[in-house]
């Protein structure tokens, strides 16, 4: 079973191909913006290269968001497309989970304004529902885990992790959709300390 995975909430393109339980090839690049542009020529060289046809995809794995508005429309407008013409099964997980792994870290992703997308997890497990809060309410709450994204929101430094493999890695929290044509991107709402007038 040939498994496309891919991710296009943030500023990266990822692309993988799972075979089975096996991660068999992948393209990651930061390309902000670009990725509607990027996506079809990197998605047919990485099939191309892995000796991958359309006709040998048996199900698409996405990311939901949150994250861009437009970005994780992309992946999930291919997604839907592909799935509704092939009339295969459609995956989701979430973004900060994807990109968490199966870390202990504290995951953050630039929401604009001087706020982010953020989450604490443990061993993979969330620890709260994923969240939009004021860096400075993040900087303040911190207390020192792994930072997994844009850590100089808080003053650290951004790391990233192996965005494909992880998406193996988190097999068996992937959400099958009921309903491709349904599928709609995870955005969140600003915690409630955002929303207080100052």
């Amino acid at each position: 079973m040939i498994t496309l995975c891919m991710d296009t909430s943030h500023v990266f393109l990822a692309l993988a191909l799972i075979r089975d339980d096996t991660l068999i090839a992948s393209v990651c690049e930061q390309c902000w913006k670009r990725q509607s542009e990027e996506i079809f020529p990197k998605l047919i060289a990485m099939c191309e290269d892995a000796g991958v046809t359309p006709d040998d995809i048996s199900q698409v794995v996405i990311s939901k968001g949150p994250g861009s508005y437009t970005g994780v429309r992309i992946a999930m407008t291919v997604a839907k497309v592909l799935c509704a013409m092939k009339n295969i099964p459609l995956y989701t997980v979430g973004t900060l989970q994807l990109y968490a792994g199966n870390r202990t870290c504290r995951v953050i992703m630039d929401a604009r304004s001087k706020r982010a997308y953020t989450n604490v997890y443990e061993n993979g497990i969330a620890v709260n529902e994923d969240s939009v809060k004021e860096c400075e309410e993040i900087r303040n709450e911190y207390n020192g885990e792994e930072i997994i994204g844009d850590g100089r929101l808080i003053g650290r430094e951004d790391t990233w992790p192996d965005i494909c493999a992880n998406f193996l890695a988190v097999k068996d929290r992937w959400e099958r959709m009921d309903n491709v044509h349904l599928t709609v991107p995870e955005y969140l709402k600003s915690s409630e300390s955002y929303m207080v007038k100052k």
